[in-house]
């Protein structure tokens, strides 16, 4: 998948989120999307780099501390 690929889903997504609120002011719309697509990012990044957060962390553009603050605030360290 692309990274145009990704886009246009997001895009897509949004545009159904719309829809479904059938004129209704969206709330805190940012920080629901950061939530929405942060959790599935550090879920599948952390599997790829086998836990290793160091490695997730670099991968990520991320120091390893925010890491670890973004894995808590997702219940995701075990």
């Amino acid at each position: 998948m692309s990274k145009k690929q990704i886009e246009d889903s997001v895009r897509s997504s949004l545009e159904f989120y719309f829809k479904d609120l059938r004129g209704t002011a969206p709330d805190n719309l940012y920080e629901m999307m950061v939530g929405i697509v942060e959790k599935p990012l550090l879920e599948v990044v952390m599997q790829h780099a086998r836990g290793n957060q160091s490695r997730c962390a670099e991968w990520l553009g991320l120091n390893r501390n925010t890491l670890r603050k973004k894995l808590a605030e997702h219940k995701l360290l075990k």
